[in-house]
C-alpha cells in the first residue's frame, strides 16, 4: 500500500488511483491478490511489477488498433513531488492521461470458461449471444464474442450483461466501438500469445474518453488479472485448464475449507512462491524477454 502527497482517488483490490493535477492520473499497481472478492492478507511478491510490464509491453503492441492513457512510466519523468517516493514507485506505476471512463466491463472470450459457462449451462448463451450445444468447460467459441459485464463496487462480483443493457448504458454507437475494440484488441491479443504457446480464453478492458472525445484504452490490458491465459501445450476441452494466474491460489483456498467471507486466509510460503512463479512466467512468455531485465531498467 502506497502513501503517497497526492489526493487519493480510488483504492481497488491490487491498484491505487491518485490525482496528479487537472489532466494526470498515478495509477499505481501494489502485489496484493484478491479470491472471490476478498483481498487476501499475503501479498504476492513482484505481482505489481508483472501486471505493470505486461500492459506496458501490450500498450505497444496495440498502438496501431486503439489509443492508450499512458504518458510514462519513467518515474524519473514524475513530478517533483513524487521522486522521494521513486523506489516504491519504480516498475509499479504509470503516469496517465484523465479519461472519462465507460461504465462497462468490456469482455471478450474466445472460449467458454467461468462465468460465461455457467451462463451458458443455464441458458445456452452468454450474455444474450447463443451459442451451440455440446460446448464443454474450455471448448474454443465459434468467434470470439463480445460478452460485458456491469462494474461493481470492491466486494461485490461485476454482472454479466447483454449488448441492450451496453446500448442503454452509454448509447448504440459508443456501444458499438466499445464491442468493436474489444474484439479486436483480443484477436491481436490472442494471436501473438498464441505464436508464443499461450491461449488467451478471454480478456476483460476498460475504455474511457480522452479530453479531445477519442475513445481510449485505460487501466491495464491483457495481464493474468484481467485475462485467463492458458499454456496451449496442455489445453484440453472438459475440465479446468491449468493458468498463468491465481487459480493456483483459487484451489488451495477451496481446499483450505475457507468460507470465502472477509478475512481471507494467509497463504503458505510455498502457495505464494508457486503463484509468482507463474506471474513471472506469463510475462517472460509473452514479451519474450528476462523479467529481471524489465526490474532493473524499470
Amino acid at each position: 500500500m502506497t502513501d503517497l502527497p497526492l489526493p487519493l482517488l480510488a483504492r481497488g483490490k491490487v491498484r491505487e488511483l491518485y490525482a496528479v493535477d487537472d489532466d494526470h492520473l498515478l495509477l499505481v499497481a501494489s502485489d496484493r491478490l484478491s479470491a472471490y472478492d476478498v483481498v487476501l492478507p499475503t501479498p504476492i511478491p513482484d505481482k505489481g511489477a508483472v501486471l505493470t510490464g505486461l500492459t506496458l509491453w501490450w500498450f505497444g503492441q496495440l498502438a496501431d488498433l486503439v489509443p492508450h492513457h499512458l504518458v510514462t512510466a519513467a518515474v524519473d519523468d514524475y513530478p517533483e513531488e513524487l521522486q522521494p517516493h521513486a523506489d516504491a514507485l519504480r516498475g509499479r506505476s504509470m503516469l496517465c492521461r484523465r479519461l472519462v471512463m465507460q461504465p462497462v466491463e468490456c469482455v471478450a472470450r474466445g472460449y467458454l470458461t467461468g462465468s460465461g459457462l455457467a451462463d451458458y449451462r443455464d441458458t445456452g448463451a452468454v450474455c444474450g449471444v447463443p451459442l451451440p450445444g455440446g460446448l464443454l468447460d474450455g471448448s474454443p467459441l465459434p468467434s470470439a464474442i463480445f460478452t460485458p459485464a456491469s462494474k461493481a463496487d470492491v466486494g461485490d462480483h461485476d454482472e454479466n450483461i447483454d449488448f441492450a443493457a451496453v446500448e442503454r448504458a452509454v448509447g448504440p454507437s459508443v456501444a458499438a466501438s466499445l464491442r468493436d475494440l474489444t474484439l479486436a484488441v483480443y484477436a491481436r491479443g490472442a494471436a501473438l500469445a498464441r505464436e508464443r504457446g499461450i491461449l488467451l480464453a478471454d480478456t476483460k478492458l476498460e475504455f474511457g474518453f480522452d479530453s479531445a472525445g477519442v475513445l481510449t484504452l485505460g487501466d491495464e490490458v491483457l495481464t493474468p488479472d484481467s485475462s485467463r491465459f492458458w499454456p496451449a501445450d496442455t489445453w484440453q476441452p472438459g475440465r479446468p485448464q491449468p493458468s498463468y494466474d491465481k487459480q493456483y491460489v483459487r484451489d488451495w483456498l477451496s481446499a483450505s475449507g475457507w468460507d470465502r467471507t472477509d478475512p481471507g486466509p494467509a497463504l503458505p510460503d510455498d502457495v505464494v512462491e508457486a503463484t509468482r512463479a507463474r506471474y513471472v512466467e506469463a510475462y517472460e512468455r509473452l514479451t519474450g524477454q528476462p523479467f529481471a531485465t524489465y526490474l532493473a531498467e524499470a
